[in-house]
């Protein structure tokens, strides 16, 4: 701010916000934003009010004598007419500021904008010249604030007009911009353009004061702001028209007067609230209190600083500040000053650590007002913010012998405020959460010790990165970028070295004041630093060499220096020697190598890790080629895990069985993840149709005797007189005869899964076979015993769901949809013989030869089971009678001998035999007379539930879906499915089955 030259003109006209932190560097602005007002407004406006609050405080009626200044009422007005008014001020003295020695200030009678000409006239000096007189306060603060003598002079006159009968008012009963808009007219001011940026400026004010920093929060639809936005609004062209019995001045007094006491109910004083908002009035007050400082000289203070705060104080009631409010402000204004000035003047450093106490003696009153918290906290946090900033590099920020001074104040001011806020959060648990959040850490933190602590951490890793960096810019670069990088590390330990003992002999004394032993931690720091260039270094190492082994001894003697030096400074401190030398971490050759290898381990199973996560996102389970009918992600896979293998025994080093078993161990883990999402494709059960509910099968049912209307028979079923369709109904999800008769996209894409499994198994056991040639055998099983029972486990689990797909989806329309529909003799499995004969035939020559007798066999359990499900869980378009048991044995056969005859032995002969077991069992029962059934059923459904052989009353058998011949619930479907009038009234009376429609 200090070096921007003034506007010459009365007022200026910015609609950009102040730019605090661009002047300030590196200091955050606490305050928050006024995003309509500049700074040369806010000056200017603060000037305005604190003329205003001089001339009511005087209790003036307008009838003062002319040639009375308005600051001349108040004991500092009648002192700030002896030029420079005191030897030392008393405010100066307190801070340990010096004197500023310079020339009384003076200025002309006749020429001065502050008084009025006397009835005598302008005295004259016996040269003729105007007699030069001492500058009153007053003058001094237009002077300082930038304020035009045109300007000061419309003002004052504009005040005194409205003083006229304002006897005993006071200035915060005033709303000052609205006054001046209501008594200052165009013809006042050069032209209609000062007058419009002065108007806009009043209307600014009064929309921050009353509407966005209002004392209290104010409704967004309040109808008075949004009168008063939009009296602003339409200024933006022109000026409004501001006479005394306009429209728009009646809407802007009406609008401004119900925001300013809108309040009036809730506080025990009579006063408007225009400017007393957070943080609009802390802006306007900072304006003030700028003021303060030389404009020559902008690192002194003016020695009438007494006489102008007093007169500043008189505007407290208006901005809503009490003493405490100013304390905090007055602090950051010393400091804002010194950080402008470039850090030159240390007095307004100890000037503002004076006034430090200060403010934390009043943070600890009971009697505080809820607004001051709202302004304490954020300056504290910004000056803290700003030390520990410095400090947290202070190699770079003290480097020179003089600035050691420099950084004994900075640490002061860093631990004053924060423990101002520690105690202010210790005090107020609601503060606290507010304090973490703006200072980003708890309270706790504020410790001296714990702030030098990271202090040295801090400023030594920073000290450290230059140091690497030797002025190049590039973080590492000596290490990465040349040709010997072993001469770098080398050349590196000597001038970490050299920085330690820097340390040691410039800073550890000074920081010693605050924490036992700076040496120790700086040190620590320095070891640690240069460690992890020594590691990053190492990892970028594939082999050992001779170049290696010197990197690694000059690393060892750094190591013992900083030891050597740790130890000496710690020896006497709180926790001993142990303590500090327990956080360096030692050089040790062996941990290097062992972790040189553990990072190569760990970046092939990052790459076979992320082969896999690409796997995931890419595979689409079609095969690689023709030659290869597997997935290409496999592929990918095994070839870089049986590669990373052969690199890994490839090392000669000793010693490193543990890493092969960690190698091991985390290719085991990926085979099974991999398996695992190449099974996750659902279950068989999703393939199986629904169980259609339970009804009585008899001869006169409605959908009989429609279909016997509705079509022609193919031909008369001679068992007991029933005629039926061959093919009543469509088959299931087609309209036509044009069936399938080969396996689909998703059952080809399961073949996929399963050579793909079987390929993996393949590439494990070549795997498994270098780790037992090359470690350690393990106790008792294999390497990857978890990859092998997975893989196995997935094959049965994939194989079951490419056969019940195959049955179920793919040779429905010939199987499950309409075997024996309509009647047995009419619909005989050969049809669908042959289509599951093609999809097999189509089966083995997608599959490989591993794959194949796994997938057969579970395609013949999956056939039986389609065969009983037609038989007990067919619905209402298929029923059977003792007659068909003939058929029925024969068709199932055909379809067993089929499995027995499928390939060269690919399903051995002995487990179709157990397989079809069950199926002959249950056939077997449908062989029975229906008495016979019916007296079995009864008995097993009794001794299942526990009832023993009691006929009474038969209870309903759980469906368990295990079918049996000795199973009550496959023998109550036998019954369901028997067409004759016995079993009909057998279901009707025990159970009351309902009749198929």
């Amino acid at each position: 701010m200090g070096s921007r030259r003034r506007r010459s003109g009365s007022f200026s006209f910015m609609e950009e916000q102040p730019e605090e932190k661009e002047e300030e560097g590196e200091l955050q602005w606490p305050f928050g934003r006024l995003d309509a007002l500049g700074r040369d407004e806010l000056r200017e406006s603060a000037y305005e009010l604190f003329v205003a609050c001089c001339r009511f405080s005087q209790g003036s009626s307008g009838r003062a004598p002319p040639s009375r200044h308005l600051a001349d009422g108040s004991d500092a007005g009648a002192k700030a007419g002896a030029g420079i008014m005191s030897a030392t001020s008393r405010v100066k003295g307190a801070l340990g500021l010096r004197a500023r020695l310079a020339p009384m200030r003076t200025m002309a009678n006749s020429g001065s904008p502050l008084t009025l000409p006397s009835a005598a006239g302008t005295a004259l000096s016996p040269a003729g010249k105007p007699k030069q007189r001492p500058m009153t306060s007053a003058e001094i603060m237009r002077q300082q604030m930038g304020v035009t003598e045109q300007s000061d002079t419309r003002l004052r006159k504009t005040l005194m007009r409205f003083l006229v009968g304002q006897v005993g008012r006071q200035a915060e009963t005033i709303i000052l911009p609205l006054e001046l808009l209501r008594h200052l007219r165009p013809p006042d001011f050069v032209d209609s353009n000062e007058y419009h940026r002065w108007q806009r400026r009043q209307l600014k004010i009064l929309e921050a004061g009353l509407v966005l920093h209002s004392w209290a929060p104010c409704d967004r639809l309040n109808s008075s702001g949004l009168r008063l936005r939009e009296i602003l609004t339409a200024s933006e062209l022109k000026p409004i028209d501001s006479s005394k019995h306009s429209e728009a001045m009646r809407n802007l007094c009406n609008c401004v007067m119900a925001l300013a006491w809108r309040y009036q109910n809730a506080t025990a004083v009579e006063a408007c609230h225009w400017a007393d908002g957070f943080p609009f009035n802390i802006h306007l007050y900072l304006s003030l209190l700028r003021s303060i400082f030389d404009l020559k000289d902008k690192t002194v203070i003016l020695d009438e600083v007494d006489e102008l705060l007093e007169l500043m104080k008189k505007t407290w009631a208006t901005l809503g500040i009490n003493k405490m409010v100013h304390t905090v402000c007055f602090t950051w204004v010393l400091f804002e000053q010194y950080v402008r000035t470039g850090l030159v003047e240390p007095d307004l450093m100890g000037a503002t650590l004076a006034m430090l106490d200060e403010v934390a003696n009043d943070a600890k009153r009971p009697e505080r007002e809820s607004g001051y918290v709202k302004v304490l906290l954020p300056t504290m946090a910004s000056l803290k913010a700003w030390a520990e900033k410095k400090l947290l590099d202070y190699h770079e920020g003290f480097e020179k012998g003089g600035r050691i001074e420099m950084m004994d104040n900075v640490l002061c001011l860093a631990f004053s405020t924060a423990k101002i806020i520690s105690e202010e959060t210790s005090s107020n648990a609601s503060v606290g959460m507010l304090v973490k959040h703006d200072t980003g850490g708890d309270a706790d933190d504020f410790s001296p010790r714990n702030c030098v602590d990271r202090f040295i951490r801090a400023s030594l890793k920073c000290a450290f990165t230059k140091v690497q960096e030797n002025g190049n810019g590039k973080f590492d670069s000596r290490v990465v970028d040349e040709e010997d990088p072993h001469e770098a590390l080398i050349k590196l330990a000597k001038e970490t070295e050299e920085l330690a003992l820097l340390e040691k002999e410039n800073y550890s004394p000074l920081l010693k004041r605050w924490y036992p032993n700076p040496t120790a931690v700086a040190v620590v720091t320095l070891h640690g630093c240069y460690g992890a260039v020594l590691k990053q270094y190492l990892l970028k190492t594939s082999v050992l060499t001779n170049e290696l082994v010197r990197v690694l001894h000059t690393a060892g003697n750094l190591e013992k220096v900083l030891i050597q030096m740790a130890a000496e400074d710690s020896a006497g401190a709180e926790g001993g020697r142990k303590g500090i030398l327990s956080e360096m971490i030692p050089y040790q050759l062996d941990s290097i190598i062992f972790n040189l290898i553990k990072r190569w381990v760990d970046d092939r199973l990052r790459m076979a890790r992320g082969c896999f996560n690409r796997a995931k996102e890419t595979e689409s389970w079609n095969p690689k080629s023709k030659s290869e009918p597997y997935a290409e992600s496999a592929v990918d896979l095994m070839q870089l895990a049986m590669m990373t293998a052969d690199e890994f025994f490839e090392i000669q080093v000793e010693a490193k069985d543990e890493l092969g078993r960690e190698l091991a161990d985390g290719l085991d883990t990926l085979f099974k993840e991999y398996c695992s999402f190449a099974a996750s494709c659902g279950s068989k059960e999703s393939f199986i149709p629904a169980l259609p509910p339970l009804t009585r099968c008899n001869q006169d049912s409605m959908v009989a005797q429609l279909w016997k209307k509705a079509a022609a028979p193919c031909t008369v079923g001679a068992d007991r007189g029933l005629v039926l369709v061959c093919r009543p109904f469509p088959a299931r999800g087609d309209s036509t005869s044009n069936h399938r008769h080969t396996a689909s996209r998703g059952t080809q894409r399961l073949c996929v899964r399963l050579n793909t499994f079987h390929y993996i198994l393949g590439c494990l056991h070549t795997i498994d076979k270098s780790f037992s040639s090359h470690c350690s055998p393990l106790p008792s099983h294999r390497h990857f015993d978890g990859a092998h029972s997975s893989i196995h486990s997935v094959i049965l689990h994939v194989a079951e769901l490419a056969a019940y797909r195959l049955i179920f989806v793919d040779s429905s329309h010939s199987f499950y949809d309409s075997l024996y529909f309509g009647s047995v003799y009419h619909s005989r499995i050969h049809p669908t013989l042959r289509v599951i004969n093609q999809n097999l035939t189509y089966l083995t020559s997608v599959l490989t030869d591993p794959a194949q007798p796994q997938a057969v066999c579970e395609v013949m359990k999956a056939s039986f089971g389609a065969f009983l499900m037609v038989l007990l869980a067919g619905g209402s378009g298929r029923a059977f009678t003792r007659g068909d048991y003939d058929m029925l044995v024969e068709d199932f056969m055909s379809l067993k001998q089929m499995f027995l005859g499928c390939g060269k032995g690919l399903v051995a002969e002995e487990v179709v035999e157990q397989q079809a077991e069950v199926v002959e069992g249950v056939l077997a029962l449908m062989r029975l007379p229906t008495e016979k059934l019916v007296e079995d059923f009864s008995i097993a459904a009794c001794e299942a539930s526990g009832l023993g052989r009691s006929l009474e009353t038969v209870p309903m058998p759980p469906t368990t879906g295990r079918w049996h011949c000795s199973d009550p619930n496959t023998m109550l479907r036998v019954l369901c499915h028997r067409n004759d009038d016995a079993a009909n009234r057998f279901l009707k009376k025990a159970f009351e089955l309902p009749k198929r429609r």
